[in-house]
């Protein structure tokens, strides 16, 4: 982490003015600090230290950033295992949250406060750093989201905003092979809507290996991750069914999906038990046990997240009785970039983008991102 080398936070600041320290011969360029696990009061808006790129680094400009799920969840501390309930409406939540334990609470390891988040990044390369030979400096590039520092052997992963400053800044430091050039003609805002929930989409459908003419079932379709895995798995040619709420039923058929089952409805009195090849669920909760009834034998489920809830009721016999292949799924394969990229260039998949928000309205931007109502991707937008 090294925009915030020499940032000094006060875990009681809550306004752009307080708390800022920096160092008079260094640069400044604005941020929204995380201060620590809490409320909408932990993020700060204002002026840190501009990043200087280390060995086999590049500077990036931010253009635009994408407003995820995993930004609230960390800030509000549900990845600790004392949370035991869904996110939605945790933002403000400070009974289980305010204290989570040291080593539990981040992706990998403990959430290095004070930190920029921002998972997604579209951007152009501003200056390189020391052993970067060549770097895309003539093209808008993204940033992969999920880093594999240990290589693509190993599990191992380093997320953009998570485990190392992000994007909800004017400028961020990566390593030079994380970056992408892209050539297409989506905006900035629209790019920036591509990184973390289509990586994470396009990651679930490889490691599941969904193929032609597969069935899949998608939970959560109208959500970032959703809506991209209800694209890319159409793009594969598979046949797609999908899980919205009421209001939204008609917008997720209109991206391809066969069939649109309101949530709260059983999908198997819809679809039939054993009716589906692939379930790719990031809801889970409650209604998980009944995904499972409609995998046909030798089905796949497959799960990046848990928005209802982490804690699920299965009975193992619908497992092992249809041996059922469960995966869980983080660390991205060294495919899925460079894939999305090519997917992007040849026109094969669209953005989603919601709304923009300046990023100083950060704030305004997650409150109704918890809201709910909409399809697609919220992006902030730094100053220039």
């Amino acid at each position: 982490m090294t925009a915030l080398g020499d940032w000094q936070g006060d875990d009681s600041m809550n306004s752009a003015s307080e708390g800022l320290a920096v160092v008079a011969d260094r640069a400044l360029m604005k941020a929204v600090v995380t201060t620590g696990v809490g409320g909408y009061d932990r993020l700060v808006y204002g002026d840190v230290p501009k990043p200087t790129p280390g060995p086999g680094e590049v500077l990036v400009r931010v253009l635009a950033a994408g407003v995820n799920n995993t930004e609230i969840n960390t800030r509000v501390g549900w990845y600790s295992s004392s949370v035991t309930a869904g996110t939605a409406g945790r933002a403000d939540d400070h009974e289980v949250q305010d204290a989570p334990p040291a080593t539990d609470g981040g992706w990998n390891r403990p959430t290095p406060f004070p930190l920029i988040q921002g998972t997604d990044c579209c951007g152009v390369v501003e200056a390189v750093g020391p052993g970067v030979v060549r770097a895309p400096t003539d093209a808008r590039v993204l940033v992969r989201s999920c880093m594999r520092p240990a290589g693509f052997g190993s599990r191992d992963s380093a997320w953009l905003g998570s485990d190392r400053d992000g994007a909800f800044a004017q400028f961020v430091a990566v390593p030079a092979g994380e970056v992408f050039a892209v050539e297409c003609d989506w905006t900035d805002a629209e790019l920036a809507t591509l990184p973390c929930a289509y990586g994470t989409a396009e990651n679930m459908l490889q490691r599941a290996g969904l193929g032609p003419g597969e069935r899949v079932l998608v939970t959560g379709a109208s959500g970032g991750v959703g809506s991209a895995v209800v694209q890319l798995a159409l793009r594969r040619g598979a046949h797609v069914f999908a899980i919205a709420g009421n209001d939204k039923v008609e917008r997720v058929r209109a991206l391809g999906a066969e069939v649109v089952i309101p949530r709260g409805d059983d999908p198997a009195s819809t679809l039939g038990n054993q009716s589906v090849d692939v379930v790719v669920d990031n809801v889970a909760g409650a209604a998980m046990p009944a995904l499972l009834e409609v995998l046909r034998r030798g089905g796949r489920y497959v799960s990046s997240g848990a928005i209802a809830g982490p804690l699920v009721t299965v009975d193992l016999r619908a497992i092992y009785l249809k041996d059922l292949t469960l995966l869980g799924c983080t660390a991205w394969d060294e495919p899925v970039f460079p894939n999305l990229v090519t997917y992007v260039e040849r026109g094969e998949i669209r953005p989603l983008l919601a709304k923009t928000f300046p990023l100083a309205r950060i704030i305004d931007a997650q409150k109704q991102f918890l809201e709910k109502k909409h399809l697609g991707k919220f992006v902030v937008i730094p100053p220039t």
